[in-house]
């Protein structure tokens, strides 16, 4: 019987926000005022989106990023302490921290605007957070924060021997030596058109199909894992739940691991907000056995 991998060890190198979170019926077009339905302030950024989708996901998390001095900070801190989420890398910057504003329309569908603020004050790794990275498993990306950074941590992770996966969002153009130091890129479709070819340089290319689940292509062929019927109430974060999820389900392969991961995606828009729904283990595990989860 082949041993079950050890539970990863993931460094998240990432943006914190507090997402504010409208709800609709409809999103309004430009110039127009709608009343909204609700109303929640949530934790969120896709780098700590991330984090505690891969904390829920078994994995042991640590999180390198920046919040403000503002009211939202100490909210900020705790959310991913209560996750069981290391957050000694966690520094503190004048100013604001950063926000989200989502609106969010009767079909799940959501619009949102990022101010990065302390995120983009995050503007370099002390040696604490190079050792954290080279004992990692998996050091997990974005691009919320300045690219500067995203490119030194995975260079050091690359002399070290820890696996990169980036989730290059929001897009914008990265230089062919950031690119070359990709193990795993996860994007959406939107996301693979806008960078094109470049991605091919990746070895492994896992893509978001949103309800048609997720391709992989590199070493190990190319494969389409469906997604999971669930009723979505709240798109936001659910692009964060599966790539969390994924890097800390990595060890088990790239088959099990997009599986894994699309479950993740799934659950996760089952309630308001980015972080709100995001399964554990168990609960993901329960969805996989199902007769329907895994289709000939």
């Amino acid at each position: 019987m082949r041993a079950e991998p050890l539970p990863a060890a993931v460094v998240v190198l990432g943006s914190v926000n507090m997402d504010l979170v409208a709800t609709v019926g409809r999103r309004p077009a430009p110039g127009e005022t709608v009343l909204g339905t609700g109303f929640a302030a949530v934790p969120g950024g896709k780098g700590a989106n991330q984090a505690v989708a891969a904390r829920r996901s078994g994995a042991g998390v640590r999180f390198l990023g920046a919040v403000g001095d503002d009211v939202f900070a100490p909210a900020l801190r705790e959310s991913l302490v209560r996750e069981g989420i290391e957050v000694r890398g966690l520094r503190g910057a004048e100013g604001p921290s950063g926000t989200a504003t989502i609106v969010v329309d009767g079909d799940g569908e959501n619009s949102i605007v990022v101010v990065p603020a302390a995120n983009h004050a995050f503007a370099e790794l002390d040696p604490a957070d190079l050792v954290a990275i080279a004992a990692a498993d998996i050091l997990l990306c974005q691009l919320e924060i300045p690219i500067p950074v995203v490119a030194a941590g995975f260079a050091h992770a690359r002399a070290n021997g820890t696996v990169t996966v980036l989730n290059p969002s929001p897009v914008q153009r990265l230089a062919a030596e950031l690119w070359a130091l990709v193990d795993i890129a996860v994007v959406n479709r939107g996301e693979a058109e806008a960078i094109g070819d470049v991605l091919d340089q990746v070895p492994h290319r896992v893509t978001t199909l949103g309800a048609d689940g997720a391709r992989y292509d590199g070493p190990d062929g190319c494969f389409t894992i469906p997604a999971v019927r669930v009723r979505a109430v709240d798109t936001t974060g659910a692009g964060d739940a599966f790539t969390g999820a994924l890097a800390a389900r990595w060890a088990h392969g790239p088959e099990e691991a997009v599986r894994w991961a699309c479950a993740a995606g799934a659950l996760a828009t089952t309630a308001l907000g980015a972080t709100t729904a995001v399964p554990d283990a168990s609960a993901i595990a329960r969805v996989l056995a199902r007769p329907d989860a895994r289709p000939d």
